[in-house]
């Protein structure tokens, strides 16, 4: 859902970045990253690292962050005839029936088994064809999904993350560190990346000093990663992500009002969650709320996220935040001082 108050074009969410920037790899330490710090009401950036974050929020803020879980999502297939193809495992619509993504779909058919891996005890059966690559298939396995794709599925990196030389145990540790040290529910195909840079010291630190933290949950789809194909963004069909509100989150929403605190979002996943209960939707269910400048922020005071991707739907949530000028004087000044970017890359607090 588009926020039809007002046309935003699409060149607004252009900027220039070179690839080298682009992260490839996480850092040693998740904690290492930088932050750019950015007082919205001065207009004025900080260079910091993140573990300066300890020292920005106060006493009495809340932090509310995405317990979605990453799953190992990214499949090999082989067919019958032995061609091997690429695929992502999408969502289960009920048990034993998979959404999936496969590449070479021209060649594929309504009723073709094909079986995970090199592993012929697990196959999926293709039901159905809804074009663009996109297939609906019955699992064929003695065991549930979860098993199956931990057994044969590998972590399903965005694809702006290209890595020549892949060592043999990458997967492991992309398994680790593609993941929030607090993910707890299974479903995400791609990380909720603001989360990446917390460490559970970190976390021990916050809580002595008094900066509450609650969760919610949304599963990051593929979509997260398509660009807007339109020239103006009240035209963009919003993808749509499955969330959840928990009661207690809102309980401590309303306790942190009381008492003067901010409710700070870590990621823009958090903020479609906070703003899609805010304007009045369900606590739990399926959400498309696209935001755009200019929207009135109902929930979410400050913002911890990592840089994104130039004409894309995250961009657009920042500067609805922090003002489309500002952004754009922030994306320049991390450029400039060679920030990274994207998923493995840095962070900047907004307040």
């Amino acid at each position: 859902m588009a926020n039809p108050t007002n046309a935003f074009p699409i060149t607004e969410l252009d900027y220039h970045l070179p690839e080298d920037l682009i992260a490839q790899q996480p850092l040693a330490k998740r904690d290492e990253s930088r932050l750019l710090i950015v007082d919205r009401q001065a207009g004025a950036f900080r260079d910091e690292r993140f573990p300066a974050i300890e020292h920005e929020l106060r006493r009495g803020d809340l932090l509310i962050l995405n317990n979605t879980k990453v799953v190992p999502a990214k499949i090999n297939v082989r067919r019958a005839t032995g061609g091997r193809l690429s695929g992502l495992f999408i969502a289960e619509s009920t048990p034993g029936v998979w959404q999936l993504m496969l590449t070479g779909s021209g060649r594929l058919k309504v009723g073709e088994e094909l079986s995970l891996a090199d592993n012929g005890d697990d196959r999926v059966r293709l039901t159905k064809y809804a074009g663009d690559g996109h297939w609906t298939a019955t699992l064929l396995s003695d065991d549930d999904t979860p098993t199956v794709l931990n057994r044969v599925g590998l972590t399903p990196l965005p694809p702006y993350i290209r890595r020549k030389d892949v060592a043999p145990d990458a997967d492991a540790a992309d398994r680790e560190r593609y993941q929030t040290v607090y993910a707890d529910k299974p479903g995400a195909v791609a990380a909720p990346t603001a989360g990446l840079h917390f460490t559970r010291a970190l976390l021990d630190a916050l809580d002595q000093n008094g900066v509450m933290r609650a969760f919610v949950t949304l599963h990051v789809g593929v979509g997260t990663f398509a660009p807007i194909k339109v020239d103006d963004l009240a035209d963009h069909d919003m993808h749509q992500e499955w969330f959840e509100m928990p009661a207690d989150t809102i309980a401590q929403i309303e306790a942190t009002r009381a008492r003067g605190g901010r409710v700070v979002a870590v990621g823009t996943t958090s903020v479609r969650v906070l703003e899609t209960w805010g304007g009045g939707h369900d606590t739990t269910g399926m959400t498309d709320l696209f935001i755009t400048p200019p929207y009135d922020y109902k929930i979410v005071d400050a913002l911890i996220t990592n840089f994104h991707l130039p004409r894309s739907t995250l961009l657009a949530l920042v500067m609805a935040f922090a003002g489309v000028e500002l952004t754009r004087r922030a994306y320049a000044h991390a450029v400039a001082e060679r920030y990274r970017f994207f998923s493995y890359g840095d962070a900047m607090f907004l307040a």
